[in-house]
């Protein structure tokens, strides 16, 4: 098989303390920076983390909702959407400004992330914010989205990303948390999942149709008990088919 280059990240940040185990395994994180999880000390040790094992640092905004995680739609007016998204991301760049680092992107959160891809509102509220402060940092956005659309046409560079292990709809959206199916927790089912979107651009649903999906950086959630174990697995698979992680 011939060599390619995949691009593995992880939210992290999150309050699991797991992240001096995942580094070693993925090329860019997001960190969380206020709004759901995470403050101006565990960014530091993220930081610091990822600085060590070379993994590229991006922001990780979401709804101000820390009670529920970020996993809530949040009623809010565009300008303090905006706002509150902004100060999250200054959070960060404050840290790395320090150590003289980049921003290398951003990636909404839960909610927010979700709503983005369907609704324009929204989505618009995350383009102003890249558009006038961070107009060369990339935006990790879902494949065939709302917000992918409009970072398109608002000339902010995109990144395609997709979830290795969450399951997904036939329209592409993930299954719901609320179901007992929506997160891949065997290693093997894993592999295959990521292979499929990686090699063929396709992604298995639920319902047992293949779709048509673009995949430039695959996620793994820093806050699934198991995600240290499940991502160790998948790297080394990935590993043996000659695909590194970078």
């Amino acid at each position: 098989m011939q060599n390619r280059i995949i691009d593995i990240n992880a939210d992290v940040g999150e309050g699991l303390g797991n992240e001096a185990q995942l580094m070693p395994y993925i090329s860019s994180c997001n960190i969380a920076c206020g709004g759901h999880a995470g403050d101006i000390d565990t960014i530091k040790t993220v930081v610091e983390l990822a600085v060590k094992h070379h993994v590229k640092v991006g922001a990780h905004p979401s709804f101000p909702d820390s009670l529920n995680f970020g996993r809530r739609i949040m009623e809010m007016s565009c300008v303090a959407l905006y706002t509150s998204i902004l100060e999250q991301i200054k959070m960060l760049v404050h840290v790395l400004d320090d150590l003289h680092m980049p921003l290398h992107h951003v990636k909404p959160h839960g909610a927010l992330y979700n709503l983005a891809a369907m609704d324009e509102k929204t989505a618009n509220v995350i383009i102003e914010v890249m558009k006038t402060s961070m107009s060369h940092t990339k935006l990790y956005v879902p494949y065939n989205s709302v917000i992918s659309d409009l970072a398109i046409k608002n000339n902010i560079p995109i990144v395609y990303e997709v979830f290795a292990d969450r399951n997904y709809n036939d329209d592409l959206t993930l299954v719901s948390r609320s179901e007992r199916n929506a997160m891949i927790d065997d290693a093997n089912a894993m592999f295959e999942h990521v292979s499929s979107m990686f090699f063929k651009g396709k992604v298995k649903t639920e319902a047992h149709n293949y779709k048509s999906i673009k995949a430039e950086t695959f996620c793994i959630h820093g806050d699934n008990t198991r995600s240290v174990e499940l991502l160790k697995a998948l790297v080394n698979r990935l590993k043996s088919e000659g695909i590194s992680v970078r």
